[in-house]
C-alpha cells in the first residue's frame, strides 16, 4: 500500500480490493457450490440479473473416460 493510501483513510474506502468481511450473496453461492459438484461440465446459459446469476438453462455434464 501506498504512504498515501496508509494516511489518508478514504483511499482505502474506495479501493477496488475485496474486502475480508465482504459477504457472497446466497445466489453466488448456490451457482459455486453447482459447479463444484458438477466437477466437468459446461453451462451453455447462465442468466444474470441485478448482478446475480437466476438460472441456468442448459447444462451438460460431461464424463471423462482417460484419467
Amino acid at each position: 500500500m501506498s504512504e498515501a493510501a496508509r494516511t489518508n483513510p478514504d483511499v482505502a474506502q474506495t479501493s477496488s480490493a475485496p474486502r475480508a468481511n465482504a459477504s457472497v450473496h446466497p445466489a453466488w453461492v448456490r451457482l459455486m457450490r453447482y459447479c463444484a459438484e458438477l466437477g466437468h461440465g459446461e453451462i451453455e446459459k447462465l442468466k444474470i440479473q441485478d448482478g446475480l446469476p437466476m438460472a441456468a438453462e442448459v447444462t451438460t455434464r460431461k464424463i471423462k473416460f482417460s484419467p
